[in-house]
């Protein structure tokens, strides 16, 4: 008896496994962003760098972020949704969808994914969670944002990866593309440096020549100190027009709960009719109220001999935030 009793115990949990296994696995998770923002400059509103929809002046609201993410066996979807003035700073959208794909698992090493998903370019992503400054550089607001197409990555090994995507024109996020000109992107990345290119249109009606090229990489230094680096180039000779810039990211870990980092920035937008510079000085502070509330203490500076902000040549400004993830 014992022994048949054992048996079926045996039968039902492999039963039961079966169906856990059946039913996927599903995650949800996502943030809440908040901040306050000042102009220190002398009667003169307005900050740069804040990434809103709205002047960042006084007391701002950033974006609620939802992420659902079901997986089933060699399948998955990803519906990343967002809303509020800094989702719809960076998505056509007005900031409904920030990222809706779906993914097939070829192999261990290779996965398809179609949709409509984050840009691989750049250091920086419109979830405030992820970035260590709550401002964002030059570079990052050069775009693009999100993508909406097909991509083929494939990890060679556990320091070597490729992709390969063809997507719209990505200042077309609302829906299908109305051209017939696309994208073609490629990324290369090893022990966490990665070199990324895309080629093609940007927008419906305009040059299909744009070309952009980016390295985003970084070093640690010891077991608290890290150096962040960002480094693109664009160019449309159509269009005659493109930017060239490099963001450094200098972050040093004094304790569990306190971090400070240091972020230089120098962008030039450059055309046939003349080029123009501006450079960014930021200093963050990151503070770990709690494993899912962070408090980021931000202080601004940027300047040009080409280019007015807010009617002057430089501009300081401070920013509070408080950044929650779930």
């Amino acid at each position: 008896m014992k022994k048949i009793i054992f048996s079926l115990l045996v039968a039902i949990s492999f039963i039961s496994t079966a169906q856990e296994e059946d039913k996927g696995t599903f995650t949800l998770s996502g943030s809440v962003d908040t901040y306050y923002s000042s102009n220190l400059s002398e009667n003169s509103l307005g900050t740069i760098g804040v990434l809103s929809d709205v002047p960042a002046n006084g007391f701002g609201l950033g974006m609620v972020n939802t992420v659902f993410s079901y997986e089933k066996g060699k399948t998955g979807i990803v519906a990343d949704l967002a809303y509020g003035p800094r989702a719809n700073a960076a998505n056509a959208y007005t900031g409904a969808i920030n990222q809706l794909y779906a993914y097939y698992n070829l192999s261990d090493k290779i996965t398809f994914t179609l949709g409509q998903f984050n840009t691989f370019l750049g250091y920086e992503v419109i979830a405030p969670t992820v970035n260590f400054n709550y401002s964002v550089s030059y570079l990052f607001n050069a775009g693009p944002f999100s993508h909406t197409g097909m991509k083929i990555d494939y990890a060679a090994s556990e320091d070597l990866s490729f992709m390969l995507a063809i997507t719209n024109p990505h200042a077309i996020t609302d829906g299908a593309n109305p051209t017939d000109n696309y994208q073609l992107g490629f990324q290369t990345g090893y022990k966490n440096q990665y070199l990324n290119i895309v080629y093609g249109s940007v927008q419906q009606g305009g040059p299909d020549d744009v070309f952009f090229i980016d390295y985003t990489g970084g070093f640690d230094f010891t077991d608290t100190l890290f150096l962040g680096i960002n480094a693109a180039y664009s160019n449309s000779s159509d269009a005659d027009a493109g930017y060239q810039g490099l963001a450094l990211y200098l972050q040093n870990q004094f304790s569990e709960k306190f971090s400070l980092g240091f972020r230089p920035e120098f962008f030039t937008t450059t055309a046939g009719t003349g080029d123009a510079s501006q450079s960014a000085y930021t200093l963050t502070g990151n503070t770990a109220l709690s494993e899912s509330l962070k408090l980021v203490t931000e202080l601004r500076y940027d300047t040009s001999n080409d280019v007015t902000f807010f009617g002057k040549d430089n501009v300081t400004g401070v920013t509070i935030a408080a950044v929650y993830s779930f």
